[in-house]
């Protein structure tokens, strides 16, 4: 993968694990959220601003181009993960970007413990997939953002019918 370099980017979860240590002996509150962020769209960007606000550092953590077809279908991700990776460490309220290669980021959050998993105003504090993981090591959540009324989904659908 040619990622163009960024002290963003730490792929190697180990490294991760040490920098999220360090950064947690420094009394930072982290705070983890995850997701496909295939197009970029405002939604994004709440959510984004919305998961830093809770803590000193916010780590994102992407899923990976197979989790992502897993979840969504063959036809994606529209931008491959290097990109998305590139991306995402652009944004100034992104302080560490990460991916993950499953559906749910469970194993990650466990190896991490995060202060505090944000996720989506298209959850709820009872039905977020992680929520038992988050909540076992003492964890908290965060419903963040707008609410949910952009998706990639949607905006690949009136694409194809503006070309249609």
């Amino acid at each position: 993968m040619s990622v163009q370099r960024s002290d963003k980017i730490i792929l190697d979860h180990k490294k991760l694990l040490e920098r999220i240590r360090q950064l947690r002996g420094e009394g930072k509150t982290i705070v983890f959220t995850n997701g496909c962020f295939d197009l970029i769209h405002v939604g994004h960007i709440r959510y984004l601003q919305g998961a830093a606000e809770c803590g000193d550092v916010l780590v994102l953590a992407l899923n990976s181009d197979n989790s992502i077809r897993a979840l969504k279908g063959e036809n994606r991700p529209v931008m491959p993960l290097e990109k998305r990776l590139e991306i995402a460490a652009a944004f100034e309220c992104v302080d560490i970007v990460t991916s993950f290669d499953a559906k749910k980021c469970d194993e990650l959050l466990l190896m991490l413990k995060p202060d505090v998993h944000a996720k989506g105003a298209d959850y709820t504090y009872e039905n977020v997939p992680e929520r038992e993981t988050v909540l076992s090591y003492g964890g908290k959540i965060a419903i963040v953002g707008d609410p949910k009324d952009h998706s990639t989904s949607d905006l690949l659908e009136e694409l194809r019918d503006k070309n249609s």
